[in-house]
């Protein structure tokens, strides 16, 4: 249903029944799937009235773009040989996302449990993946050559031997070759006839090697993507089940002689993930709680750190999640906040300095700076009895 921009639905749980407070020193953990609890904006510390605008806003900057996603890219390609579509998408939803602090849902606007593309969130998705790994030990260390684990020629020549898990997961590996019929010139967007650099020593994002990185953690793993986040993570933290990974129609890979879908790490050509802002809430949640859920560590709270920590030549980057290092990602936010980015705009932002989650999808990029500004506007204006 679209959502026209004079009449909008807000859920702002001051309107909601069951709104029982919970003592002030306890950490609250979602149940799972709709056994999340509401809370009024006041019994957290803001402004119902001031979150409610900043609502509004981002339900009027829906962007531009058609919902129709697959004919819209299609239209796009013009005249590029490599831009053709490899993998499935469906149209997009409206605007929609929620605001949770301390765990709580505030507010809700659009269907938050749509299951919707989310383009390049996915990546974040598959760096956890890769995190897993190495707290199992099936990675000894980030800083080890992935041609060490990975035998399938993927890593031989002499240019890719010297690429690590560190460059893969920070975007840093420049690595040479095609994968699934995409070359990684198709994705290289600071120059497509540039000469490469030495891995490590060069920042560029690019989807061709992000795949790279899901297919070289698949052999790792020798079991599906999917199957492991949902059983590690997804499953521990409530999500619901009708979240969907996609890869492409030619990414069906052998390993040990079972065919295995290698996903994909984003839409850029067809796959990626397929979520509802719901469970992208879970999934923030569990990163502003440093890997935590209830009394279970999910995630080592080292990889957390390490995951948010800046690379050295993009310091707005870490292990496939935004930062807001010296705040030049999003000036309104703390330098500490980082965020899930995938085209859209779809955002899943963690605040750990006033305990936020933000999930938006579908708005104008340019108006996400904004958009933080005005929830945590309702943080900053709040007062005895506001809300």
């Amino acid at each position: 249903m679209v959502i026209k921009k004079s009449i909008y639905v807000l859920l702002l749980v001051a309107l909601l029944p069951g709104c029982s407070s919970a003592p002030p020193d306890a950490t609250y953990f979602p149940g799972a799937g709709d056994a999340w609890q509401y809370r009024a904006p006041r019994e957290v510390g803001m402004d119902s009235a001031v979150l409610a605008e900043a609502v509004a806003f981002a339900i009027e900057n829906e962007p531009n773009s058609p919902r129709d996603l697959e004919s819209w890219m299609r239209s796009r390609a013009g005249d590029d040989p490599y831009a053709a579509l490899i993998g499935d998408l469906k149209p997009r939803g409206g605007p929609a996302g929620l605001v949770v602090r301390h765990g709580y849902i505030v507010a809700e606007w659009g269907d938050t449990k749509r299951v919707d593309v989310t383009y390049s969130v996915t990546k974040s998705f598959l760096s956890t993946t890769v995190g897993l790994a190495v707290a199992d030990g099936l990675i000894r260390s980030v800083d080890d050559p992935v041609g060490d684990y990975v035998d399938d020629g993927g890593f031989d020549a002499p240019h890719n031997a010297q690429i690590t898990w560190r460059h893969l997961l920070q975007q840093t590996n420049e690595w040479k070759g095609e994968l699934f019929g995409k070359p990684d010139v198709a994705d290289r967007r600071r120059g497509r006839d540039r000469q490469l650099e030495t891995p490590g020593t060069f920042w560029e994002y690019n989807d061709v090697r992000v795949n790279r990185t899901a297919l070289a953690a698949l052999r790792v793993w020798r079991r599906a993507l999917p199957d492991v986040l949902w059983q590690r993570v997804m499953e521990p933290i409530g999500a619901t089940d009708t979240w969907e990974w996609h890869g492409y129609h030619n990414s069906d890979v052998e390993v040990e002689g079972r065919t295995i879908k290698s996903v994909s790490g984003g839409g850029h050509w067809g796959g990626g993930m397929w979520i509802s802002a719901r469970d992208q809430g879970r999934y923030g949640y569990l990163y502003l709680r440093r890997g935590r859920w209830g009394d279970e560590q999910l995630l080592p709270e080292d990889w957390i750190a390490a995951t948010t920590t800046p690379t050295d030549i993009q310091p707005n980057y870490g292990y496939m999640w935004w930062l807001n290092t010296d705040q030049q990602q999003w000036p309104s936010a703390p330098a500490s906040s980082f965020a899930a980015l995938g085209g859209g705009s779809n955002v899943v932002w963690v605040d750990p300095d006033h305990d936020l989650v933000v999930v938006i999808r579908w708005i104008q990029g340019s108006a996400v700076d904004a958009m933080l500004q005005r929830v945590l506007a309702a943080v900053e204006s709040e007062s005895p009895g506001s809300g």
